[in-house]
This record gives structure tokens, sequence and C-alpha cells, in this order.
């Protein structure tokens, strides 16, 4: 648990009979105090906390190091957001336990719209169903912002691949189960459960090799110790640009505007396949709906503008925001999606 996050939780208000013995013993300056500010209700002081939010800096939680997908996704929305706000947003980087750490720090800290979360689809829809314990539950202890963003994934193949299309790959691992293996950047990542998104849903013997992280699987790639990758735009098209590679498909259900020649999966033989990268904002449950109407507002506005969908397009990210009803339908529909995927293939972490 960490204990540096901040609290704006004042007292529950004396009883009356308290507040006039307190007088008698500290004489007529409390007295001469108005009634409201000594008995003005939890619920009162929460209520006109919300309506002066934000007036001190907010902590934007990213669950990985510095560097990483997540927060070089995370930073120029909190540029931008504290420019839209007028506060400060101070990324910090709680790494740990594939993002488990930033999460139970957020859904531990006070509803105050103070402490929020950059989270993952790791944090909401993997990461409860590969730990046999988790501290945070991903529905209950989180009310959901807004959607932010989705770094796309893409199926990469050494250039010694008897395979110049998705469909020809396909048919290849099919002519020869149990031949080929794919990397990815590690257990639970969503280049894995891609990888087994696809094999159970074309009949596929793949045998899946994690690694620390996308680069090295991209490096053993190039290398030819490994013949396919799924990993994000980032990592792979400098090798596809430099011919060590081969592009083959995009992992998302529909093409993405980063690489619009590209086909999808769904359209190379697996109808229906769908396996989206996101990020998204949360705060505590019970914040306020003002709050949480006030971030998601800014937030949107933040994601729709031309300089971040462009600074997002040269990561090879592209920018989805929503309302809170949407992201919580979402949520759900990932945790049931993916649920049954690491059921299916007997995912655990390490």
């Amino acid at each position: 648990m960490d204990s540096t996050h901040s609290r704006i939780a004042g007292p529950v208000s004396a009883p009356v009979r308290a507040v006039a013995s307190a007088a008698l013993l500290l004489g007529p300056a409390l007295l001469l105090a108005p009634a409201t500010t000594v008995a003005q209700p939890a619920s009162g002081r929460a209520a006109a906390a919300a309506e002066r939010y934000p007036d001190r800096p907010i902590r934007l939680l990213v669950g990985f190091a510095p560097g990483g997908g997540a927060d070089t996704a995370a930073r120029p929305v909190a540029q931008r957001l504290a420019e839209a706000i007028g506060q400060q947003v101070v990324v910090d980087n709680r790494p740990g336990s594939s993002g488990n750490v930033a999460a139970e720090i957020v859904a531990r800290a006070s509803p105050d719209g103070y402490s929020v979360l950059f989270g993952t689809i790791a944090n909401f829809a993997i990461n409860p169903m590969i730990f046999e314990r988790l501290t945070y539950d991903p529905v209950r202890d989180f009310a959901p912002v807004t959607l932010a963003a989705a770094p796309v994934n893409v199926v990469v193949v050494h250039p010694s691949v008897q395979a110049s299309t998705m469909k020809e790959f396909i048919a290849l691992v099919r002519a020869k189960p149990n031949t080929i293996n794919y990397g990815s950047s590690g257990i639970g990542g969503t280049g894995h459960l891609a990888g087994e998104l696809m094999s159970l849903m074309g009949g596929l013997v793949m045998t899946h090799v994690p690694y620390k992280g996308g680069a090295p699987a991209v490096a053993d790639l190039i290398g030819g110790n490994i013949p396919m990758v799924i990993t994000v735009v980032p990592g792979a098209m400098p090798q596809v640009r430099a011919n060590r590679a081969r592009l083959l498909a995009v992992t998302t259900g529909k093409r993405s505007a980063l690489l619009p020649d590209t086909p999808t999966i769904a359209e190379s033989g697996l109808p229906g396949f769908e396996a989206n990268n996101w990020y998204g904002v949360v705060v505590p449950a019970k914040t306020p709906q003002s709050i949480v109407t006030r971030l998601n507002t800014e937030l949107v506005k933040v994601l729709n503008s031309p300089g971040l969908r462009e600074t997002y397009a040269n990561q090879g990210i592209e920018a989805i925001p929503s309302t809170p009803a949407e992201f919580t339908a979402y949520i759900r529909s990932e945790i049931v999606k993916w649920g049954k995927i690491v059921k299916a293939a007997g995912i655990k972490a390490d």
C-alpha cells in the first residue's frame, strides 16, 4: 500500500453540544466563528471541494517505467490536460506486477479526483484472469472516465518465411503444426493474447516465446532466431522499412488509419478476429460525478486535439476518447472476451 497519496477527508462534524462545550473552554474566539464553519456536514465539504476542482496538482499514475508504451502515451496527455485545467498534472510512474502496483494505489486513494490512473488493458481485462490474487477489483474499485489510446499491434515475420500475406502465413502454420514459434513482449501481453486468439480461432498450433519487452523480441526476429512476432508499430516499422522484417497484418478489428494499406487478420482468413491494445483513464470509485464529468470533458478535448493526434500518430498510437458509460461497457466486454481466451489457453502470470 502506498503511503504518499494525498487525502482530502475532513473529520465528521461534532454534535452541537460538543461545539457548545468547546466554546466555553476556548472563549469568545470560537463563539464569534460562523456556525456553518464548524457545523458543515462532510457531504457539504465534499460538494464544495468538487465545485472547486481542481484547485491543486493532479497525480496521473502509470504502472510502468518511464519510456515504456504506457508512459509515452500518458505524458502528452498530462501536458495538455495541465494546460487546459490550469493545474499541474504530474506523471507518477509506479512500475511493478504488470501495472498492478499503480492500480492498487489509485483504487485505495481518496475519491477526490487528484489520484488518476492511466491504466492499460492489462489492469482491467487481463491481470484479473492471470494473477491468482489481485488486490483490487477492476470493476468495483474504479470509476471509468474515458478510453484514451490504442497502440496498434502488427504481425511481422522474418524475410525467410515463405509467406507474403497473412492468409499465406495462416496456411503455412496449418500445414506445419508445432513447427512455428512466435514472440511477444511477455506472458499475458496483448501480443501473446493475440497469438492465442489466432490459434484458437484458426485451429493453429504455434508455440509462444515470451520476451522481456517488444524490443528483444524484434531483435531475435531480425536475427533469424524466431520467425514471427506480434508487437507494436514503433518497434516493428523501422525493421519493415529496412527490409529486415515483413509486415503481414494489423490485429485490430478494422484497418488502422496509421497503416491503411495493411489488411487485418479478420480480412485474412479469420473473420471476426480482433485483438486491441488500449489505455484508459479511471479514478477511484465513489469519486463525485461532477469530477468524473469534468475530467471526461477536458480529456476528450485533449484527445481530439490535432496536436495530440499528430503526436500519437508518430508513436503508432490512435486516440480513442469515449464517454464514461462507453468505457464502462467496454471494460466489462473485454473482461468477458479475454477471460475466455486466458482460460482456454491456460495462461498464468510468472
